[in-house]
């Protein structure tokens, strides 16, 4: 008897699945992949912080590159999906597409697809807008900004937007180069963005799935 059961300690032991936290997909540009700054001040991390504090179970993704545009996060959103399959998707995008001058009904599609892909795929969107410099003329930053309210009303996604609100109008709250946020602008930007936030994250507070656990 002695001899069996030492044999079969040597066998794995089958466990009961453990449950994988909701996740929270962040699908940006430079605004959020902390550029110019560490990696923990930006909104980000402190969005993960805020939703410990508050009780809610999600992780975190960060797939943010800076530089990137909506044409890029179109054709990288489906490996972001099929990766990381979260029950929320945030997607921050445009701004780069605003200050090369691009066609708004291009950042119109590419935007839309987006928020069209997360949701077939189960995820609840929450859209981020940014405004544009003056500089830009009246014509071109009102008609950038009617395009995340336009994909927003099309689609059906939360919508934030102007995701700097309280930030980019003021200067010490802006690094160098007048486009990116410092670190001490990061819990206002977080701040505009909860609201719209919360009823994701109370939406999809049980969405699980089940993960092996590792054998001892």
């Amino acid at each position: 008897m002695l001899r069996l059961l030492l044999v079969l300690s040597l066998f794995p032991v089958l466990a009961a699945p453990v449950a994988a936290a909701p996740v929270v997909a962040v699908l940006g540009d430079s605004l959020s992949a902390a550029h110019g700054m560490d990696r923990d001040d930006s909104w980000v991390a402190l969005l993960e912080d805020r939703m410990a504090a508050e009780g809610f179970p999600h992780e975190v993704v960060n797939a943010s590159i800076s530089g990137e545009t909506s044409r890029g996060g179109r054709d990288r959103v489906d490996g972001v999906l099929a990766d990381h399959e979260p029950a929320v998707l945030i997607v921050e995008l445009g701004g780069n597409d605003g200050l090369r001058g691009q066609p708004l009904s291009a950042l119109r599609e590419n935007l839309a697809a987006i928020v069209e892909r997360g949701q077939e795929a189960g995820a609840e969107v929450l859209l981020l807008g940014v405004r544009l410099p003056p500089n830009y003329g009246p014509g071109y930053v009102e008609g950038f900004a009617e395009v995340y309210r336009a994909v927003a009303d099309t689609t059906g996604a939360a919508l934030v937007p102007q995701l700097l609100e309280g930030v980019g109008e003021r200067r010490e709250l802006m690094q160098g180069d007048g486009i990116h946020p410092t670190a001490a602008a990061q819990p206002t930007m977080l701040d505009n963005m909860w609201p719209a936030l919360e009823p994701l994250l109370e939406a999809t507070r049980d969405l699980t799935g089940d993960l092996p656990e590792q054998a001892p």
